[in-house]
């Protein structure tokens, strides 16, 4: 019998596991003898924070980011025809989603093996929860281009999808380039356009606040170098 494929959350920040992670999730983590990771280290630490109960040094991990050779992928899936369950785990948060866990459920599906996604924090969606913007019909539309005129024309468009689909449209960035964005959307966006800034989920320094660019222009923000979520609906 094949193995299944465990999709594992991990906390946001330093938030303690028991306030984020079921109980039963920990339960399968505490089972698993082979991950999927972006970072080797920090899946270590996550590990141990959990309570895992069994020697880290014996765990088998397969580190899956920018670095790895997508040719290597597909291996990382062999000890599921052994009848090994596998878990993978995302950097923050639930992986496969703005996450390179989403190619290994890819190649899962294609080989027919159980994919179990489990409960655990999701940024994306606990910023839109507390939003009070349109929860029916929302976009996520990951991270926005780099390069300062398509960075504009990306916000332009999502302004007027917005408007005229009545839809939230949901975006991230790297911590570090938070207050270039966030400067951006000052100066691209229509002063009655409703932005949502949503930082530091689950954490002691949580904040969700939902302003006009009109108002967000006289207020201000510091965003920089901390998790952040950004939601508008015009």
């Amino acid at each position: 019998m094949s193995g299944k494929v465990y999709l594992i959350p991990n906390t946001l920040g330093d938030t303690p596991t028991g306030d984020v992670i079921p109980s039963g999730v920990i339960q399968i983590i505490h089972s698993l003898r082979h991950f999927i990771v972006e970072d080797i280290r920090n899946a270590r630490r996550y590990l141990v924070k959990t309570g895992y109960p069994n020697k880290i040094d014996d765990i088998i991990f397969y580190e899956l980011n920018k670095h790895t050779k997508q040719s290597d992928i597909p291996e990382f899936l062999t000890p599921c025809a052994d009848g090994h369950d596998v878990g993978v785990i995302s950097e923050a948060g639930v992986p496969a989603v703005a996450d390179p866990g989403a190619i290994v459920v890819e190649i899962a599906h294609q080989r027919g093996l159980k994919v179990v996604p489990l409960t655990g924090p999701s940024s994306i969606l606990m910023a839109l929860m507390a939003s009070g913007m349109n929860g029916q019909n929302f976009a996520f539309r990951g991270y926005l281009p780099v390069e300062k005129n398509e960075l504009s024309a990306a916000l332009k468009d999502m302004e007027s999808r917005s408007k005229l689909e009545k839809q939230t449209q949901i975006f991230i960035e790297t911590p570090y380039r938070n207050m270039r964005l966030f400067e951006e959307l000052l100066k691209i966006c229509n002063p009655s356009t409703k932005l949502c800034v949503a930082k530091n989920l689950t954490t002691d320094n949580e904040s969700v606040i939902v302003r006009t660019i009109g108002n967000w222009k006289k207020t201000g923000a510091d965003l920089d170098k901390q998790p952040t979520v950004f939601l508008i609906q015009a």
